[in-house]
């Protein structure tokens, strides 16, 4: 891990989550040394070698990310996708539709629970606005 690609992760990351779930994270998530070695990779291989690549915007990258979230039942990391994906101005009726796009494809329940997810993280940024 160079440090310029740090950067350039740690960049990337700001721009997706913003300062304040970066900081929420860092004091929760990653707050001991083994989940600080976990972040680092993610903010080098993930952040720095995916997200930085070029080819799509990270617009498009968020959207993927939900897609797959909801394919695997990665419910924890599709609620922070969304987060990103409402960031990189995907409108809260695009995101449900992509959703529900997806119940012909991955499953009546896993979109159920996907839309639960959803309408909690819309509403918990609803509130970060007021």
């Amino acid at each position: 891990m160079s440090e310029d690609r740090m950067e350039k992760g740690r960049a990337i990351r700001a721009e997706l989550m913003g300062e304040a779930m970066t900081k929420a994270m860092a004091a929760t998530v990653y707050d001991d040394p083994m989940m600080r070695k976990f972040g680092d990779y993610a903010i080098d291989a993930v952040f720095a070698g995916l997200w930085g690549r070029p080819g799509l915007d990270l617009k498009t990258r968020a959207l993927i990310c939900c897609v797959s979230d909801v394919a695997t039942a990665a419910w924890p990391e599709l609620k922070i996708h969304l987060h990103m994906a409402r960031g990189q101005g995907w409108t809260e009726d695009e995101l449900s539709e992509a959703l529900l796009h997806m119940a012909g494809y991955v499953g009546l329940p896993k979109v159920r629970e996907a839309m639960i997810i959803a309408r909690e993280v819309f509403e918990g940024m609803r509130d970060e606005v007021k």
